[in-house]
């Protein structure tokens, strides 16, 4: 018999031996579990062939990943992210430091309004290139900033957590994520400094451009400026990255618990209980019962909610930040008098400029960086056996 007909014949059979009032209220399923595949029943064949499956993306790992994937994975996940969301954070920078920068004042002088408008403004009198403009320091900052920031933070902050306690509390998730934020930032400093500076030069006239390249702007910020001049606003960035990693990790991580623990947006195909909720990571699911699975639309959700957070609560800090990591030598004291010289100059109102650019950049960094980091250490554990 042909091996159509035979799947046919065993289809009819299994009809015929049902009400059609089990085969409107779910019995089918249960039904097609009994089938034979290949000598097995559905029961015992992998979840991600089921046919009630709704996995989007690589199905989470049974182990969570080790350290070391994770902190790769968060270095090459913040890459990925800038590629796509660099000419965003650009935009950002010249709305911020607008005003603030001195340029001559003639007719030709450039004034940016808007997202859409300073980036066509730049690629008319800049070139398109402008737009990725200290792309290579950015890049350098990811692969330490974000390895630190978000692929340590799992790590300590089940070294934060009591032994024993079966939920992690809200003190220790903000702990672990002031804790990364403050280290990332010690570490990676002088690869953000020379960023910014090269984000705001495109604002200033070839002749007065201070740097041909990046290695030239590390050489020449140690040699004019002493390696201070490296780490030039490392406290207002370290309070804002803790604010950001309040507001951006333990809103994404709190965000995915809750969605997982209401089943929305999972990757749960129906077949058995519910173990305990994935965190940043996978967890190992309580004996007999199988967790709801995180997905790629889950990751969507509490990623951008996760990005406007962080953008509220950090855009204060991020302006004050920019501006005093763009400034000459001498022109403020401390970042204290450059958050006084904003107010006199722009009022409470200019804590938030570039807001709109910022939830952009933020709002869409967040999102391609957190479902490209969960999908990377998904995809690294799966190619471990391969190349073991």
């Amino acid at each position: 018999m042909p091996p159509g007909e035979h799947c046919l014949s065993v289809t009819r059979s299994v009809a015929a031996g049902m009400s059609s009032w089990v085969l409107y209220k779910g019995g089918a399923s249960s039904a097609l579990r009994a089938l034979p595949v290949q000598g097995r029943s559905w029961n015992t064949v992998p979840r991600f062939l089921c046919p009630s499956a709704t996995m989007v993306g690589l199905k989470p790992p049974e182990v969570p990943p080790p350290a070391a994937v994770k902190f790769v994975s968060a270095g090459m996940a913040g890459c990925i992210a800038d590629l796509f969301t660099f000419p965003l954070d650009t935009a950002k920078v010249r709305l911020q430091i607008q005003g603030e920068v001195r340029i001559p004042r003639t007719i030709s002088s450039v004034e940016y309004r808007g997202v859409l408008g300073t980036l066509s403004t730049m690629v008319r009198t800049e070139g398109a290139r402008s737009l990725y403009s200290g792309l290579v320091a950015g890049l350098q900052r990811q692969m330490s900033f974000a390895s630190i920031r978000i692929g340590l933070y799992d790590s300590v902050k089940q070294l934060y957590t009591p032994k024993g306690a079966e939920n992690t509390g809200m003190v220790v998730r903000l702990l672990a994520g002031c804790t990364t934020g403050a280290v990332a930032v010690a570490c990676a400093q002088p690869t953000d400094v020379v960023k910014v500076r090269f984000q705001a030069s495109g604002a200033l006239s070839d002749s007065a451009r201070r740097y041909s390249g990046t290695m030239d702007a590390y050489r020449t910020i140690a040699r004019e400026e002493g390696f201070r001049g490296l780490w030039r606003g490392t406290l207002p960035n370290i309070a804002r990255n803790a604010i950001i990693n309040c507001g951006e990790l333990v809103t994404y991580d709190l965000l995915k618990d809750a969605l997982l623990r209401a089943q929305l947006m999972t990757g749960e195909d129906g077949m058995g209980g519910h173990g305990q909720v994935p965190s940043l990571c996978p967890q190992h699911p309580s004996p007999g019962s199988s967790p709801p699975l995180d997905n790629a639309p889950c990751h969507f959700v509490a990623a951008f909610g996760a990005g406007f957070c962080a953008t509220v609560v950090a855009s204060p800090v991020d302006v004050v930040k920019t501006r005093y990591m763009n400034a000459s030598p001498g022109q403020y004291r401390n970042a204290l008098s450059c958050l006084l010289a904003l107010l006199m100059q722009d009022g409470p109102a200019g804590l938030y400029k570039g807001f709109v650019p910022s939830f952009l950049r933020l709002g869409s960094w967040n999102v391609v960086m957190f479902v490209s980091y969960e999908q990377l250490q998904r995809a690294m554990l799966l190619a471990r056996p391969a190349l073991a």
